[in-house]
C-alpha cells in the first residue's frame, strides 16, 4: 500500500503510512491502562466542529445528522494490521477510539470523527520508506490527525506513559514559517507510522508557500 492522503478540515489532516517492525507490546499498553486511570476512553471522540460534520445513520438506515453543504464528510481509512487483538490494545484503549462494527478479521473506530478500519492479514509487516522533512527522515506513506496544541501535547504524555517508541520525538518544526506546527510519529504494533501534529496557527493548515 502506498498512500498519500490529506483531508481538508481545519483541525484534522489525515495521511497513510507504513514501517517495518512493531514498536508496542500488550503488555505496555496494559501497565499504562492500569497506571493511569485518568487515559480518557474517548479521546478519539470528535470535537463540536467534527461531530457537526459527521453524518451518522441509525440501524434501520434512516439518516441523521445530516451535514450541511459546507461542512466535510468523514474520511474512511482502511488498512491491514498483523494481529487485531495488539491493534484493540493501541487503538482502542490507548488512543481511546471508539469501537465500531467488527468481525472475525477486521474492526473499525472512530478517529475524532474519522472512520478507520484495521483488516488483520497474515504475515503482514509493513515497510516503510522515508523522506527529509525540515531535517527529520519522516516515513511515508503515513497517516494522522492535525489536533489542537493542548490535544497533541496530552496525546504525547499518553504515549510516552504507554512506553511506546516515538520514531520521530514531539518536537516544533518549521519555526518561524507560516506551516510552524508541533509534530510527532510512533508506530502501532503492526509497524503502521502515525503522524500526529498541530499547527500553531491552525488556520495556516493549507497555507501555501515554498519551503525552502
Amino acid at each position: 500500500m502506498a498512500l498519500n492522503m490529506h483531508v481538508g478540515a481545519r483541525v484534522t489532516a489525515l495521511h497513510v503510512a507504513q514501517l517495518p517492525a512493531p514498536s508496542l507490546s500488550c503488555t505496555a499498553l496494559a501497565k499504562v491502562n492500569r497506571s493511569n486511570k485518568q487515559t480518557p476512553r474517548n479521546a478519539c471522540k470528535p470535537t463540536v466542529a467534527l461531530a457537526q460534520a459527521a453524518s451518522t445513520t441509525d440501524v434501520q438506515g434512516k439518516p441523521e445528522n445530516q451535514p450541511s453543504s459546507s461542512a466535510m464528510p468523514p474520511f474512511h481509512l482502511a488498512f491491514p494490521v498483523s494481529d487485531l487483538k495488539q491493534t484493540k490494545s493501541f487503538y482502542g484503549s490507548l488512543l481511546g477510539c471508539p469501537e465500531g462494527r467488527s468481525a472475525a478479521g477486521w474492526v473499525d473506530y472512530s478517529l475524532f470523527g474519522h472512520q478507520i478500519v484495521c483488516h488483520q492479514v497474515k504475515g503482514y509487516n509493513a515497510k516503510a520508506s522515508a523522506n527529509a522533512v525540515d531535517g527529520d527522515p519522516v516515513p511515508v506513506p503515513h497517516f494522522g490527525l492535525a489536533l489542537s496544541v493542548q490535544q497533541f501535547h496530552d496525546l504525547a504524555d499518553r504515549v510516552k506513559q504507554a512506553d511506546v517508541q516515538f520514531v520521530i520525538q514531539p518536537h516544533l518544526r518549521f519555526k518561524g514559517q507560516p506551516g510552524e506546527q508541533w509534530t510527532m510519529f510512533f508506530k502501532d504494533p503492526s509497524g503502521n507510522a502515525l503522524e500526529f501534529k498541530a499547527m500553531t496557527t491552525p488556520e495556516n493548515l493549507f497555507a501555501k508557500y515554498y519551503v525552502s
